[in-house]
């Protein structure tokens, strides 16, 4: 099921639902520096036209292109995945955030931050979901050391659970540590990432 989001917009980052129109940005930006990319799934410039056709295509994925307010460049993707309606009525009860990814300019920048919490204010106050999931590589320390820093709660790690997306393993399963915020968590969570923009932005000449 694709939702039919329009354009999220914060001071930092704009989440633009993901177009063809983006393939040679983000072919730039998955260029830069990719130290950083050993747990997650980000294409070189040459495949980036059949990752978004991909990613486009992929069932119960609503994809953005994440676009640097600053300078208007694409710098990365997220999306909303895996909705799970109620049983009994209609309406989402959750949904998780993920394939994410920033080039290695737009990370430390605040737009991780407001990119969470343009998604998560999404998915709770106007989907009216209970739960908002985010997981990675159990092994992935600085993912899993960011999301800790943005205050959302970690519940486990889960064996075998997801594909894994390290080079070299294709086909196999990996370990994936969850994170999740809940409706109750949420007023608390906002605040947390609140605070955490106003302290990785830079001050206003």
């Amino acid at each position: 099921m694709r939702l039919d989001v329009p354009v999220l917009a914060g001071d930092l980052v704009r989440l633009e639902p993901l177009d063809t129109r983006h393939v040679a940005g983000l072919a730039e930006a998955a260029e830069e520096e990719r130290s950083s990319y050993g747990f997650t799934l980000v294409p070189r410039a040459a495949e980036m036209a059949g990752y978004v056709a991909a990613q486009l295509g992929r069932a119960g994925l609503t994809p953005f292109g994440q676009v640097r307010v600053a300078d208007g460049r694409p710098v990365g993707c997220t999306g909303l995945w895996d909705p799970r309606g109620w049983p009994d009525r209609p309406g989402l009860r959750a949904i998780e955030i993920g394939f994410t990814w920033l080039a290695a300019s737009a990370q430390g920048t605040g737009i991780n931050a407001e990119a969470k919490l343009l998604l998560m204010t999404y998915a709770f106050e106007t989907l009216g979901v209970a739960r908002v999931d985010l997981k990675t590589d159990a092994r992935n320390a600085r993912c899993r050391r960011a999301l800790e820093r943005l205050g959302i709660p970690f519940e486990g790690v889960l064996r075998s659970w997801s594909v894994s997306w390290a080079p070299g393993e294709e086909g196999r399963l990996r370990d994936s540590a969850m994170f999740a915020a809940t409706a109750e968590d949420w007023p608390g969570v906002k605040a947390a990432l609140r605070a955490h923009l106003t302290a990785t932005r830079p001050p206003r000449p």
